[in-house]
């Protein structure tokens, strides 16, 4: 009887070592049964090798790098000017007594605009020429005496002198009556006017303002390193945000010196603006050509990476990354000139250039 609870007893010790040892297998499986399908397969760690695994070849797109024509741009921005504009006033000061402009309309060179009071200088000038009949006989008079030797020549000289002095006092006035008047001095369009008829206004006051915008001037700087690729008969584009449309400028006069502030050259250029429709005071976005290369050695930008003060691309060779070291060009909004490190015909890695290192597998999509 003894033997028998003796070897009862033996057999659970054997039954819970077991458990104990089995246990945490089955704690695992039975964890993974509640799992789902992406669970499960998260909680297996990867296998190395074959699609998708730590030593499979990553997929990249190539291009096969050939030449092509490259144009080199200066872009700038620049303001849109009036080819004329005046703030107009009075010579003289005096009382407003007409106005003949409507504002913001169009007036031709030398019209009357305003005119102020010249009541008083009008009378003047009728005074001073009541007397020229009346000098010039004294004139005629004193000559035919001097020719009988009835008076002195310098009798004569004297009334020819009064005759002089008064043509001279009637010019003056008339000059100052010219002065009353505001003509435009060219033709364009005038603004808003800042006075009313009654307004009594000097040289200081300023009437209207008047503008020719057909031409437009469009002036611009270039940073000194483009100074010799400015100069009058240059074409230009332009255009001003938001409006997109290009527009086309020739360039007429450039500053005859870089400005030593700035380290800039100055130049306009001038647009016919023909129907008007651009404004003075705007913004544009400039592009003038630089230079043309025919044969240039172009790659997209995206696959150019600056890499501890070197520029470096990969290129495609017997299914592995291939690192080339580069020497850049030029380059416009989307592409890089080369000028070494590439040839034409190189089949050049464009995407997933990040994740790329000199030798890596690699796939073609």
């Amino acid at each position: 009887m003894n033997k028998i609870v003796k070897i009862s007893s033996l057999s659970v010790i054997a039954l819970l070592i077991l458990g104990i040892v089995l246990y945490p297998s089955f704690k695992k499986d039975s964890g993974k049964a509640g799992m789902s399908d992406v669970e499960a397969r998260r909680a297996t760690p990867l296998q190395t090798g074959g699609g998708g695994g730590k030593g499979a070849p990553l997929n990249v797109n190539v291009k096969v790098i050939m030449p092509g024509a490259l144009v080199d741009y200066i872009q700038v921005t620049g303001s849109l000017m009036p080819d004329e504009e005046v703030d107009l006033s009075f010579e003289t000061s005096g009382k407003i007594t007409s106005i003949f402009f409507q504002e913001g309309t169009s007036v031709t060179k030398g019209q009357l605009l305003a005119k102020v009071n010249d009541k008083p200088l009008l009378a003047e000038l009728q005074k001073l020429e009541a007397q020229i009949p009346l000098s010039e006989d004294q004139v005629f008079r004193q000559k035919s005496l001097l020719a009988k030797d009835a008076v002195s020549k310098e009798a004569y000289e004297q009334v020819n002198t009064e005759l002089a002095k008064l043509h001279a006092d009637i010019d003056l006035v008339k000059s100052r009556i010219e002065q009353t008047e505001l003509r435009a001095p060219f033709s364009g369009k005038i603004g808003l006017r800042t006075v009313s008829e009654g307004a009594y206004v000097s040289p200081s006051t300023v009437i209207a303002t008047l503008t020719n915008i057909t031409p437009l001037k469009i002036e611009f700087s270039v940073n000194e390193s483009y100074a010799n690729a400015i100069r009058p008969g240059i074409n230009i584009e332009f255009q001003t945000p938001p409006d997109l449309t290009d527009y086309k400028a020739v360039i007429y006069a450039v500053e005859s010196r870089i400005d030593l502030n700035t380290r800039t050259l100055k130049a306009r250029a001038r647009y016919a603006n023909a129907n008007g429709r651009l404004k003075p005071g705007k913004t544009a976005a400039i592009k003038i050509k630089s230079q043309e290369l025919k044969n240039a050695l172009l790659v997209p930008s995206e696959a150019v990476i600056a890499e501890m003060g070197r520029s470096i691309a990969y290129l495609y060779s017997g299914g592995k990354a291939q690192q080339v070291e580069l020497i850049k060009g030029i380059r416009s909004e989307s592409e890089i000139q080369i000028l070494e490190g590439l040839n034409p015909g190189d089949t050049l890695i464009v995407s997933g250039i990040m994740q790329l290192r000199d030798g890596l597998p690699v796939m073609l999509n």
